[in-house]
């Protein structure tokens, strides 16, 4: 490459940046546009690198550069490119049409070829794209990554720039990368009208689902057999015999053949139990944590340090002669800036090399823990660590579809995503040798990594669900927190341990006698307390930061498990108690104290609990209340919903503690809301949840004048008298924030007066203030729900509420809708039916931000949807309102007919603003 590494443009061009450059993107594996060109290889290392590929080692750029020049020389077939290929490129051509970010999805079988797959897309697509792999696939560093990409997206001179294809292997990393990506894009104010980065997500899964990603099978199709089996003539032309050990090769082009890998494994069927040499142990480990953590490896330095007291072999003998005559199963290969790695050459031999251990009496629990003693005894690798811990602790989600019921808003099908109760391994170890042999290997990596909180925390876990060993379980959990004291999701455990044990105390077994009221409230005062703790470290952690403590990470999701767990106790303690004596319904909702019947329940000792029960009616209140307004004003994502259990546990200890009654039917509506009202409005936040359960117009009138009711409550006598204490203050509830911007939009057919006097600027700075101070702990890593639209009316009259809109739209169409799906592509907005009952609004798209244009006042709204954001232009859009202020749906572009702006003033409002130096104008950007 006479001219260095190039980088390929939107234009279709190549810019060239020096390898310094190159290499101080350290997060990143760049593929130049002209990766090889003009390089010759010496023969050996062309040789060697084809050779250890078919053999089972992962793809290097170099593969794909060979396979090139072998069809151009004609001396060999294309490289094979399995079905899904033209899929995914068809799809990474379309996100190219969308804004700054957007992700493309393979989800593979280990073995099939997938992490193969996405690099040959990268390989092919270099030209058209800047692509690059995530060489930090752990995500430790989410900041510098995306300031990367940011790097690698703009060099070159102005108008050069082009998108980042960047490969991630960590679905995890996923949505804290994108956010930040697009943080780093709105802080350099770079504008542009080609996406940023389109993220190619490359995911292993036993089992993959079919869905809107490309999957990829461990099966052939017709097509794909043709195909192998022209690839296996030319490697027998060309290596003989010798590609019989390629069975990375052929266990595809067998179609996955459980028989080849018999057949391949049979070198291992005289391994005794007794008097294993080092590198049948070493083969057995190698398997283990290939067959439970894909794409795991050890470093070869590793290996030869095993084998440095073994007298069966002296000297500087290489890897591949030790392991002799198991050397075929295992690959020893290298990537970019690391060091030599070793794995067995397929997952599928490693399985099976696996179960031969099994058949011959070394059992997976005995390979766990000798493989912990011999490898963890000094500093383990970071790679190493994570490896062990997906073994041993990473649990496999499984989709459940359950029929939602009919009144729930999303109606059809909800997909719950359950995980399995504990690791692969630890799930097969007991299967086949018991529970004793799975605790035994957590107890071992618990004791070996005595920093570490989540292998005691898994300890715990067994102990608590498989053997309801509640004291070994409470030890280990209380060894988890003293590892990690500040993070409350460890802390979860402790709090589960005790309400399970307070579960199974009011379930007698074998004619046993029931837990007697005192055992039942010492249990649950500890429960309590220990979700109380989580509460508080939850409260304490940070808002959208990682934590970093050597290998401990703490989630930036908010953890409610701990209001949950003591909401879940109250429900325990009260169907106990009262199932014993009905006395105890009175004393659980504080009708009676405890005190004045201590002698009909039996044990005067009970006074000793007077605090515990006097609290938990208010507690009760307070828990629900919160679940309340977080799933009233937020769910877990735009295309996801909070589990239905949560509403109905909280809904029944509500009912069990403050309401003491059975829930009242639908069409007592009005009363329960009437009753609900009293109990939870005490701002506004109490009547949002219960115009969910509206339906009529007439409903709602009759709900939003409640809020006249409220205000006089904080001393205003009417809505008149609140308009006078606009702008409301910081420390106001936001409920009163969204009230204030809700009244005092305007709309067409009002005055303008209004608008004169309230500053909309300044009420929703005032109400996002308010916001961040209330709910964003709560709230930061969800989706805020849309409550209301502004209407064509007038007042409160004008508010339409969600619900109302959803009906209407399902009414006309005939059909339930996954609502979901429908406002994630707002479907909705595309039917002449809103138009009718909202109104739209005027407005500007520039720099990633969208206003509305009132009264000639720039007006800075929230996007329900970010890509409608990426060309600077005229629009217009409907108004809706979430907890955190307005936000634009259904953004459409004006056509120049009906354009109200001069063009002078139309190019001074879109007019880019680029500080940085480095951004794409329109006129120099466009693809």
């Amino acid at each position: 490459m006479a001219n260095g590494p190039a980088l390929s443009t939107a234009k279709g061009g190549e810019i060239y940046l020096g390898s310094e450059f190159k290499h101080s993107l350290c997060h990143l594996d760049v593929l130049d546009a002209n990766q090889f060109n003009e390089q010759s290889f010496d023969r050996n290392e062309r040789k060697l690198t084809e050779e250890n590929f078919y053999r089972g080692a992962p793809p290097k750029w170099l593969n794909f550069h060979m396979s090139e020049q072998a069809v151009s020389d004609g001396t060999g077939t294309p490289f094979i490119k399995r079905d899904g290929y033209d899929t995914l490129v068809k799809q990474i051509h379309q996100m190219r049409k969308l804004p700054r970010t957007s992700t493309v999805k393979l989800l593979h079988q280990p073995g099939c070829g997938g992490t193969t797959l996405a690099m040959q897309v990268l390989w092919d697509l270099r030209k058209t794209f800047r692509c690059s792999v995530l060489t930090d696939s752990t995500g430790s560093d989410v900041t510098n990554v995306a300031e990367q990409v940011v790097q690698l997206f703009t060099a070159g001179i102005r108008g050069h720039q082009n998108t980042v294809l960047l490969l991630v292997n960590n679905e995890q990393i996923l949505e804290n990368l994108q956010e930040q990506i697009l943080m780093k894009i709105e802080e350099r104010e770079i504008v542009t009208y080609m996406p940023v980065v389109i993220l190619l997500s490359c995911v292993r899964e036993d089992v993959v689902q079919q869905g809107d990603h490309v999957t990829l099978k461990n099966v052939l199709s017709d097509k794909e057999k043709r195909t192998f089996d022209e690839k296996k003539k030319e490697l027998i032309s060309r290596y003989g015999d010798r590609h019989n050990q390629f069975h990375g090769f052929n266990i595809m082009q067998t179609n996955f053949s459980q028989a080849y890998v018999k057949q391949a494994c049979t070198v291992l069927g005289t391994i005794q139990k007794q008097n294993r040499k080092q590198k049948s142990q070493l083969a057995a480990f190698l398997s283990l944590l290939n067959a439970y953590a894909p794409g795991s490896y050890l470093l070869e330095s590793q290996c030869l340090d095993f084998f440095k007291h073994d007298d069966y072999i002296q000297g500087d003998a290489s890897l591949w002669e030790r392991m002799k005559p198991f050397s075929d199963l295992i690959i020893t290969f290298q990537q970019e800036r690391s060091e030599k790695m070793v794995r067995m050459a397929h997952p599928l031999i490693a399985q099976h090399c696996t179960k031969l251990m099994v058949e011959a009496g070394v059992t997976r629990s005995d390979t766990a823990r000798n493989f912990l003693t011999c490898f963890c005894s000094e500093e383990v690798p970071k790679c190493l660590f994570v490896f062990i811990k997906d073994m041993l602790t990473k649990r496999r989600t499984k989709t459940n579809a359950t029929k939602k019921r009919e009144d729930h808003p999303n109606h059809g099908t909800e997909i719950r995503e359950d995980q399995e109760k504990f690791s692969r391994l630890i799930l097969d170890i007991q299967n086949a040798e018991g529970n004793k042999q799975s605790a035994s290997v957590l107890k071992v990596a618990s004791n070996k990594f005595d920093k570490d909180p989540f292998f005691p925390q898994a300890l715990a876990r067994f102990y608590y669900i498989e053997q309801g060993n509640y004291n070994l379980a409470e030890m280990w959990a209380k060894k988890a927190m003293a590892r990690d004291p500040q993070n409350s999701f460890v802390a979860d455990t402790l709090g589960q341990v005790y309400k399970n044990h307070l579960q199974n105390k009011g379930v007698p077994e074998n004619n046993t006698l029931p837990a007697k009221p005192r055992e039942i409230l010492q249990l649950a005062t500890k429960a309590i307390e220990a979700f109380k703790e989580e509460e508080r470290l939850a409260e304490k952690e940070q808002e959208t930061n990682m934590k970093e403590d050597g290998n401990t990470k703490v989630s930036y999701y908010f953890n409610s498990s701990g209001l949950f767990g003591y909401l879940k106790v109250c429900i325990l303690v009260y169907d106990i108690l009262v199932s014993q004596n009905e006395t105890w319904r009175q004393v659980l909702t504080k009708q009676i104290s405890i005190g004045s019947v201590l002698e009909s329940l039996g044990d005067n000792k009970l006074h000793r609990f007077h605090d515990l029960i006097n609290n938990l009616a208010d507690e009760v209140k307070r828990k629900c209340v919160f679940y309340d307004k977080y799933l009233t004003f937020s769910k877990p994502g735009m295309m996801k919903d909070d589990p239905l259990y949560i509403s109905k546990d909280c809904s029944e200890c509500y009912t069990k503690y403050v309401r003491d009654s059975t829930p009242k039917p639908l069409k007592q509506k009005v009363a329960f809301i009437e009753e609900l009202k009293q109990n939870l409005a005490d701002t506004v936040a109490g009547v949002l949840p219960c115009l969910e359960e509206v339906e009529t117009e007439s409903e709602l009138k009759k709900i939003t004048t409640w809020w006249e009711e409220i205000c006089e409550r904080s001393s205003c006598k009417s809505l008149s008298a609140f308009r006078h204490k606009i702008p409301l203050s910081p420390e106001d509830a936001p409920e009163l924030h969204l009230l204030a911007l809700l009244y005092f939009w305007p709309v067409v057919s009002e005055d303008n007066c209004r608008n004169s006097v309230f500053n909309l600027n300044e009420l929703i700075q005032l109400m996002k203030g308010s916001y961040e101070h209330t709910y964003k702990k709560y709230f930061r890593s969800r989706y805020l729900r849309t409550l209301f639209f502004i209407g064509k009316s007038q007042d409160l009259t004008k508010i339409v509420h969600r619900e109302i809109l959803e009906r209407k739209f399902e009414q006309k169409m005939k059909t339930k809708e996954d609502w979901n799906n429908n406002w994630s592509k707002e479907k909705i907005f595309q039917d002449p039916m809103v138009e009718d009952h909202l109104l739209k609004v005027e407005g500007v798209v520039r720099n990633y931000r969208v206003f509305a244009t009132i009264d000639g006042t720039q007006i800075e709204v929230d996007a329900n949807l970010r890509k409608d954001l990426w060309i600077a232009r005229q629009v217009s859009f409907y108004l809706g309102f979430t907890i955190r202020g307005p936000v634009a749906f259904g953004i459409k572009t004006k056509t120049a007919e009906n354009a109200e702006v001069s063009e002078q003033r139309n190019t001074e409002l879109l007019a880019p603003t680029d500080t940085s130096g480095d951004g794409t104008r329109p006129d120099e950007g466009h693809s």
